[in-house]
């Protein structure tokens, strides 16, 4: 497959930013019709020594990076792995938040019998941190800013729904309405920060969403 919509925001020896589009897996799928994915894409279009160090969900959109050689991938998941890195989401929510901005703290767990959906759970999910702020407000939704601590997996939506306010068009959490309010799922990974894996220079590269 071509890069085609794919638009690569920055690139050096060491690393790729690209801005992932919504509906393309980051990695390849274990399906044999989910072999096309950001990855796959790139090693076949150019970039053959591309590393995946994070990923976005399938309908999540924005930065992502991507490592160019051994070296730089060890070095940028452990950023990863260590917290040291800084990433903001811009989302779009069901209703208005009573308050402007605020924490959800509430453990996760993937939840088999539902897949892929996951839950709040008090006695087996694991850690999960989000904040929250409201960066503008519409007639019955809300553009937000989320900034996640953990990086649990569909953390961003399980999260806002736990308040009452899922995302529009997320076809695993949303209510009719929300789901109904937009075509795709609106949450795009808007920033992104990190150190350069080899000058150690603090880079910061920002990415309007698309809705």
């Amino acid at each position: 497959m071509p890069l085609s919509n794919i638009q690569i925001v920055h690139q050096d020896a060491a690393l790729l930013v690209i801005n992932k589009p919504t509906l393309l897996l980051s990695v390849p799928g274990r399906a044999d019709d989910n072999k096309d994915c950001l990855v796959t894409r790139l090693q076949e279009n150019g970039y053959p020594e591309a590393l995946i160090v994070h990923r976005l969900d399938w309908e999540t959109s924005g930065l992502i990076v991507l490592a160019r050689d051994a070296d730089s991938h060890r070095e940028l998941s452990r950023q990863f792995h260590d917290r040291e890195t800084e990433k903001a989401y811009t989302a779009l929510c069901w209703g208005q938040p009573e308050l402007d901005s605020g924490r959800i703290e509430l453990p996760l767990r993937y939840d088999p019998p539902t897949k892929p959906r996951h839950v709040v759970d008090f006695e087996q999910g694991k850690h999960a941190l989000t904040y929250w702020r409201v960066l503008e407000r519409f007639e019955r939704h809300c553009r937000v800013e989320l900034t996640p601590i953990t990086g649990r997996s569909h953390q961003l939506r399980v999260h806002m729904l736990s308040i009452g306010h899922p995302l529009l068009g997320d076809r695993l959490y949303a209510n009719p309405e929300a789901l109904a309010a937009h075509e795709r799922l609106c949450l795009h990974a808007s920033m992104l920060s990190l150190s350069h894996p080899l000058t150690g220079e603090r880079l910061r590269f920002d990415c309007p969403a698309p809705f």
